[in-house]
C-alpha cells in the first residue's frame, strides 16, 4: 500500500474526486456555478467538477494535517488580491463553500467536529479507510 504522501496530490485529487461523486451525501448546490471562491477571485469558476475537487482536497488536507478548521482552509486556498495601482495583498478564500463541504462530509461520516484546545474537523475511520483505499 502506497502512502497518501508519496502520490501527487493533483492525480490523487482527482482519484479522490471521482469516488466523491459516488457518495450520495456529496451533492453541488446550485448556486455554486454563480459565485467566486473568494473576495480575490475576479469570476466564478468555470469548473464543472469543481465542488468534487475541493472537497477532495479538502479531506487531503485534513488527513495530512489532522485537525484542521474552516480559517486554516481559508487560509490555505487564499491568494493574492489585485487591487489597481496599489500594491496586491493577501485575501483569505470565501468560508461558504468550505464549510458546506466539511458538512456533507460529517452526513457522509467521513469527518468530525472536535472541541477543545485545538478545535475543528478530524476524520473519522470511515474517512481514513476511504482516502488510503484511493490509489
Amino acid at each position: 500500500m502506497t502512502s497518501i504522501r508519496a502520490i501527487e496530490p493533483g492525480k490523487y485529487n482527482k482519484l479522490l474526486a471521482e469516488a466523491l461523486k459516488k457518495i450520495p451525501e456529496f451533492k453541488k448546490p446550485e448556486w455554486v456555478d454563480f459565485v467566486k471562491t473568494g473576495a480575490n477571485k475576479a469570476r466564478p469558476n468555470i469548473d464543472e467538477y469543481f465542488w468534487y475537487k475541493r472537497a477532495a482536497s479538502i479531506l487531503r488536507q485534513i488527513y495530512l494535517k489532522g485537525i484542521v478548521g474552516v480559517e486554516r482552509l481559508r487560509t490555505r486556498y487564499g491568494s493574492r488580491k489585485k487591487r489597481g495601482m496599489k500594491p496586491a495583498i493577501f485575501q483569505k478564500a470565501g468560508g461558504k463553500i468550505i464549510r458546506l463541504i466539511l458538512q456533507q462530509a460529517d452526513s457522509a461520516g467521513l469527518t468530525e467536529k472536535i472541541k477543545g484546545k485545538k478545535s475543528g474537523r478530524k476524520l473519522t475511520q470511515k474517512g481514513k479507510e476511504l482516502l488510503e483505499s484511493i490509489k
